[in-house]
């Protein structure tokens, strides 16, 4: 299906196209449609990507991301697009910010802001709330200087790294850098809770605390400090944000149209180096079923916004490829999930918005995910958005999100979301979770609760997003695949091909979406000059 845009000027300005209709792919629509006609394809049958949404007897299921931080760089975003956060989102600032349900332990909720986490500290360990003070100051700078420097950068340049401020900075980021963010937490803070909440940020990098450069102690200051957030009406109001910004700028919307090649032609003698022309296409899931024949989108500009594995080695011949086979063996592809999307009748006091709920067996958790080719943690998360927002539940009913990590693998399987046969091992690992939350959090009636349950896993990602082994997030925030070392958003080989979204620079989440979007943008407005 082809959404034609609010008004379709003649073709006088250059074509580009961009691969995917997810944040990223939206985001840069939005940014390029000034001055470029542009086509967005989307193999699926909406726009979204991994922000998705899922609706079933009056409950409203985000499948994707359901933390909201970093709000500047959406108020970045949106005022580039001539409108405000306030305008495009209702945002809510969630207090407490999550609720730790540790093994061993009480329940402890836990509070954005430096006061508030300065006494959940000194709480929990007499003494911890100074320190805390001073290792939240430390990332807030260093969230400060990572927005300057490492995120709405091209890297195309080292002259803004070689100023006499960030050279006064070598010696502290090269510490961070080094050093692990576990070992960074770990020599300061000694109570299991306290270590956990600074180091759960891992995760959402897709990454465990022992191979996180400690730099990313800078993300304490989005959930502590700035605090976390809910966008009324769930995640996919950012979704349903981007498409109409996209299509009233002239952006037209492909739905069910797959990308199978990006086409180019060599701009050397040697055909070393080429330059894109445009993309090949067919168009799947159509009224008749099938495959329908396939077509050549022509373009001056491509953005591919998918999984930068799957545009490598699928969408580009071998001789074009931004990186040899080799590259890939030794790519972490982050952590693989497994979701439950739950409803659940009576109420749920119990629970919050968002928690954690851990166990105490933490290191061996991320030797699971990493380090065994099916594995899966104990320690989940838990999202209740019928807490803040009642649309998301019928009267009487609780909506709950559960998220799973598990190794990065399609062997894990697929859950019945969009399969009417889901894999055993999804399953249950679905039914020890809701034991785990029923035993863990004082509900020992959740299983004859639940009114409707959706699973899904990591061969569902792979399935629907393309996603490389099936990683949910995108590429581990390891030291090697970080910053400028993460890749450049600019083919290597195809002049004039682009990337942008979770699985390059500058990296994982919607924030980084946005940002990735708006570099991809700059570049390819670079390019044609």
């Amino acid at each position: 299906m082809s959404v034609p845009p609010a008004s379709k000027p003649l073709a006088t300005k250059p074509r580009a196209v961009v691969i995917g209709a997810g944040v990223a792919g939206l985001a840069a629509a939005c940014l390029m449609a000034k001055d470029y006609d542009v086509t967005v394809l989307e193999k699926n049958p909406e726009s979204g990507g991994r922000v998705g949404r899922l609706r079933d007897g009056g409950f409203l299921w985000d499948t994707g991301p359901s933390w909201l931080l970093m709000p500047d760089a959406y108020k970045h975003f949106y005022q580039r697009m001539g409108t405000t956060l306030e305008a495009e989102l209702d945002l809510v600032r969630l207090d407490p910010a999550y609720r730790v349900f540790h093994e061993g332990f009480d329940p402890v909720d836990v509070r954005s802001g430096i006061p508030e986490v300065r006494a959940l500290f000194d709480a929990l360990s007499p003494g911890d709330g100074e320190k805390v003070t001073a290792y939240l100051d430390s990332a807030t700078d260093t969230y400060r200087m990572a927005v300057k420097m490492f995120l709405y950068t091209t890297f195309s340049s080292v002259r803004p790294f070689l100023t006499r401020a960030m050279l006064g900075r070598l010696g502290t980021l090269q510490r961070l850098l080094m050093t692990s963010l576990k070992r960074h937490v770990e020599r300061n803070f000694s109570h299991p809770i306290a270590q956990k909440i600074l180091q759960y940020p891992a995760v959402l990098l897709a990454t465990s605390p022992a191979d996180t450069p400690a730099m990313y102690h800078l993300l304490s200051h989005a959930d502590l400090v700035e605090g976390v957030y809910y966008p009324r009406g769930g995640f996919g109001t950012v979704v349903d944000s981007l498409e109409p910004l996209a299509l009233g700028r002239g952006v037209e919307l492909r739905f069910g149209y797959e990308a199978r090649a990006i086409t180019s032609t060599p701009v050397d003698a040697k055909e070393t180096r080429h330059k894109a022309t445009g993309v090949r296409v067919c168009q799947v899931n159509s009224d008749k079923g099938g495959v329908k024949e396939t077509e050549v989108l022509p373009a001056d500009v491509v953005i591919a916004a998918g999984d930068m594995y799957y545009t490598d080695t699928q969408l580009l011949p071998s001789k074009l490829r931004s990186h040899p086979e080799r590259h890939w063996k030794h790519t972490k592809p982050g952590i693989g999930v497994v979701v439950a999307m739950l409803g659940v009748r009576g109420h749920l006091p119990q629970l919050t918005h968002h928690q954690l709920i851990l166990s105490s067996e933490w290191e061996e958790d991320f030797d699971a995910i990493f380090n065994s080719p099916h594995g899966s943690s104990h320690s989940i998360y838990v999202c209740k958005p019928s807490e803040t927002d009642a649309e998301t539940a019928p009267e009487g009913h609780e909506n709950l999100f559960i998220l799973i990590p598990t190794s990065a693998s399609t062997d894990i399987g697929h859950g019945s979301t969009y399969n009417d046969e889901p894999t055993p091992k999804v399953e249950m690992l679905v039914d020890a979770a809701i034991q785990l939350i029923s035993d863990r959090c004082g509900i020992p009636d959740l299983e004859e609760r639940v009114v409707a349950r959706h699973t899904l896993g990591p061969a569902d990602f792979a399935q629907r997003y393309f996603a490389w082994h099936g990683t949910a997030l995108g590429y581990a925030h390891t030291l090697r695949q970080s910053a400028f070392l993460r890749g450049n958003q600019a083919s290597k080989t195809v002049e004039g091909l682009f990337y942008a979204g979770s699985t390059t620079t500058p990296g994982v989440g919607v924030p980084m979406c946005l940002i990735s979007a708006e570099n991809a943008a700059s570049l390819a407005a670079d390019y044609l000059g």
